[in-house]
């Protein structure tokens, strides 16, 4: 599965990558990054078909993880139909935000790996 992971903080490139290393070896995940909102749809209009799995971080400077949310889903073209939105506040009104506007799923931070490992296992094929 391609997963396309959206944040502003750097770091999580090395943290993805080593908390789903099995996976990516096995092949069965393979992750790109974009590090902000105007990055990741650039990098969905170049590649329409690649991306299976968008995971945004809601809060980032300039598009927020929301906007993004409404440009995929507005964009028909584009295929992934499945987001997650991560968020360091996971207060109510943002879950009902984002899955108001089609989100798949609300995770907050700290992401707990073995929880979004499950859900990503839980996901029906793509």
């Amino acid at each position: 599965m391609q997963i396309l992971v959206v944040d502003d903080e750097t770091d999580v490139r090395d943290l993805f990558q080593q908390r789903f290393r099995r996976e990516i070896r096995s092949g069965e995940l393979s992750f790109n990054f974009a590090f902000s909102g105007e990055e990741a749809l650039a990098y969905l209009r170049a590649r329409p078909s690649e991306v299976l799995l968008i995971l945004s971080d809601i809060n980032m400077p300039g598009m927020s993880g929301l906007e993004l949310l409404g440009h995929v889903k507005a964009e028909g073209h584009m295929p992934p139909t499945t987001m997650m939105m991560i968020t360091a506040y996971g207060d109510d009104n943002s879950r009902q935000e984002a899955l108001g506007l089609g989100a798949t799923d609300f995770l907050t931070k700290p992401l707990d790996f073995a929880v979004l490992r499950q859900k990503l296992q839980e996901l029906p094929a793509l």
